[in-house]
Formats: structure tokens, C-alpha cells, sequence
């Protein structure tokens, strides 16, 4: 017999569709198959092309994006209840709790907030969160996600430590920091050491992370940003390689060069 979506609500008809994909008689098999782990890359997937949607603009885009996280949501809280761990009421319940006692200015009686005061005000309440829910544990930087993109993780870590004083008190400590670093990768590329390579160019890419910490700027955005403007001078170059007939494999360093140039004030590539 075929299943019905029926329930009245949206939240209940994504919790309905979810339990039939699932249902061992007459659900989907790949559906079945899955598990935490197997989906996680789809999970992760999601949320990165709901970030593409958000810097295109494409509303239409953004909205089919989210519907397709919040899918990995009521998936993984499915797999949840069906092996008695929790349910999709108790991840949205959890949430409600948890930013209500996050926002003691707008639910409590906390004196009102600027956008600053509230960053920091949240990040102390996370902490204070952490420490409770981990007693016992040996590391300050215990918890900071292993499977985040490195960049991500890197600033993660640097802030948790920056928390009990252990950051670089000024930007130029920093600066000088970077120039070390660089040297060193230099000293490790001339002598051909892969692994000291590698070794050098994490370090090099960690104190980057560090600068933009301290400038207030997010690495993954800024890095996202200079990917685009790269992919549009690049494309620029392309293009017109093709308008004059002319191969891009047959135009010399030197003449990419210049069309490199002219792409930084064609249509404000900056």
C-alpha cells in the first residue's frame, strides 16, 4: 500500500515523509540503508550550497537549499528515534530552550544588548555551557569539531585560546609572525622536504587565520570572496582569448598578463 502525506501542518508533513522513506515496509531502500555517518557528506553538502545560493542571490535557489538542510535534519533526528535517542520534537525543543537562555536580554530581564555586547555575551555563555556539560575533560579545546574545513577549525581553536589570555597581544606580533612563517616554507621548498613543506605551509596558512581573526574578518568569507574575483578575471581572459580567435593554451604569460590587467577594470573585477 502506498503512503500518504497527510498531516496538517508543514512540521508534521516533513516528519511524515521522513517516516516513510524509512518505513521497512514499503520505504525507500536507499533510504533504509542509510545511516549518521553514511549521510554526512550529503549534510555538509547542503550546507555549502545553501551558502552558494545566499552569495548568488537567488532566492529561488536559496529556498529549494534550505529545504534540502532542513531534509538532513528530520533525516539524522529520524535515525534518532528510531533508535531511541531522540526525536525531531526534542532537536527543535533543545533549540527553543537553548537560544531563549542565550538571549536573557529579549527573554529575561538582562539589560538590552548592542550587537557586540550580544557576541560577546554569547560566546561567555557558551563557554559557561562547556564547562558544565564538560567537567572532567582535560582540554580547553576539547569539543572544537574535527570534521569543520581547516580554516574554520583553525580560528576556532585560536579563539577558545585567546579566551585565557594566550593570543598575540597586537597586530604586529602577528605581522612578524607571518614573515617567519613564510621564510620558513621558503627554507623548506629550497630544500625540496615534502613533509617539511607541508609542515611549514600549515603554520604559514594558521598564522594567516590568526591575522584575520585579529582584523575581524572571516578567512572563509575573504577567501571565498578572492575566489570569485580570480574566477571572474580568469573567465575575463577567456573570453577574450575567444572574441580575438585566439586559443588560451597559444597566448604567452605576458599576454595573460596584460589581459589579467585589463580584467582588474573591466566591470569592476576588482
Amino acid at each position: 500500500m502506498a503512503h500518504k502525506i497527510d498531516a496538517d501542518t508543514p512540521y508534521d508533513r516533513a516528519k511524515q515523509l521522513m517516516a516513510a522513506l524509512r518505513d521497512p515496509n514499503g520505504g525507500c531502500p536507499w533510504d533504509l540503508e542509510q545511516s549518521f555517518e553514511s549521510i554526512i557528506p550529503y549534510t555538509i553538502e547542503e550546507a555549502y550550497e545553501v551558502a552558494d545560493a545566499i552569495q548568488k542571490g537567488d532566492m529561488v535557489e536559496l529556498q529549494n537549499e534550505l529545504g534540502d538542510l532542513l531534509l538532513q535534519v528530520v533525516f539524522h533526528s529520524q535515525i534518532a528515534s528510531e533508535a531511541g535517542h531522540f526525536t525531531l520534537d526534542d532537536v527543535t525543543d533543545g533549540l527553543v530552550e537553548k537560544m531563549v537562555r542565550r538571549h536573557p536580554h529579549v527573554f529575561g530581564d538582562a539589560d538590552e544588548r548592542t550587537s557586540d555586547g550580544q557576541t560577546k555575551a554569547w560566546e561567555e555563555i557558551k563557554a559557561a555551557e562547556r564547562d558544565a556539560k564538560n567537567k572532567g575533560q582535560d582540554s580547553l579545546l576539547d569539543n572544537v569539531a574535527l570534521a569543520l574545513p581547516a580554516l574554520m577549525r583553525a580560528e576556532k581553536l585560536q579563539k577558545r585560546a585567546a579566551r585565557i589570555g594566550f593570543d598575540w597581544p597586537t597586530l604586529d606580533g602577528v605581522i612578524d609572525k607571518i614573515t617567519e612563517e613564510a621564510e620558513e616554507l621558503k627554507e623548506a621548498a629550497e630544500l625540496l622536504e615534502q613533509d617539511a613543506i607541508e609542515d611549514e605551509m600549515g603554520d604559514l596558512l594558521f598564522a594567516v587565520t590568526n591575522l584575520a581573526r585579529k582584523l575581524k574578518v572571516d578567512p572563509e568569507v575573504a577567501l571565498r570572496r578572492t575566489n570569485k574575483k580570480f574566477t571572474d578575471r580568469f573567465q575575463f581572459i577567456e573570453k577574450s582569448a575567444k572574441s580575438n580567435g585566439v586559443k588560451l593554451n597559444d597566448l604567452t604569460l605576458d599576454e595573460m598578463e596584460e589581459l589579467w590587467v585589463a580584467a582588474k577594470h573591466a566591470g569592476n573585477i576588482n
